[in-house]
């Protein structure tokens, strides 16, 4: 099934025509969903994705053939109340509104455009927790932009702080986290390492953090 006709199916699940809209734009323009699916082959652990919003990573994640159980956890409870009412036409999904930083299960983690919404000090401990919770054979997946002042990284901000003010986004800051900073719990941890430029047709700066926990505690970086 081509991305396209992904878009299409999922965005027939939402129940406006703004959601439907924003769905198939976010689907047919942004590469993460295609990147998160292709990562998420080589492991069998159960998904927890922190930020979920409405759903969009779980029901492409459905419609590409993944059938691993998914959590999604979010703050925002009228996009976690979509989610849930959308994703009643999938199996194995569970949606919850809450705050991840309280307890992060054991499995795979997403955080997909979340790490920029905490101090540096909540950055480190969410990634550090993100960590932790992935067991031998499995995978974190972290997707931001990167603050390193080019053209990109400014734009990205200004497209999020345009989000906040229309209130798409409830968050109280932003604070783009630097690649070192990303990184460097996962590498203590002794996770593999695969970051890639995940710019796609956006003109945002951000980058795909791939961390795999060896299976067989040998270890790479």
């Amino acid at each position: 099934m081509s991305r396209d006709d992904i878009a299409r199916r999922i965005a027939r699940q939402l129940p406006t025509r703004f959601l439907q809209g924003y769905a198939s734009a976010k689907i047919r323009t942004d590469p993460v969903y295609a990147a998160v699916a292709e990562s998420l082959k080589r492991s069998s652990a159960p998904i927890f994705d922190i930020g979920c919003g409405i759903g969009l990573m779980e029901f492409y994640l459905r419609e590409s053939g993944l059938t691993i159980p998914i959590v999604g956890i979010d703050h925002d409870v009228k996009k976690v109340e979509v989610a849930k009412k959308a994703g009643a036409h999938y199996d194995g999904l569970e949606f919850r509104a809450g705050d991840a930083r309280e307890a992060i299960p054991a499995g795979s983690v997403l955080a997909l455009d979340v790490l920029h919404y905490f101090t540096n000090e909540g950055q480190t401990a969410m990634a550090r927790a993100i960590a932790g919770a992935v067991p031998p054979g499995g995978v974190a997946i972290i997707r931001d932009a990167i603050r390193d002042g080019s053209l990109r990284y400014r734009l990205t901000a200004l497209q999020e702080t345009f989000a906040r003010a229309i209130f798409w986004l409830k968050a109280e800051r932003l604070n783009f986290p630097t690649r070192e900073s990303i990184e460097a719990p996962f590498r203590e941890q002794g996770f593999e390492v695969e970051v890639q430029p995940l710019w796609g047709r956006t003109p945002f700066n951000n980058y795909l953090f791939v961390f795999r926990r060896p299976a067989s505690g040998s270890t790479s970086a």
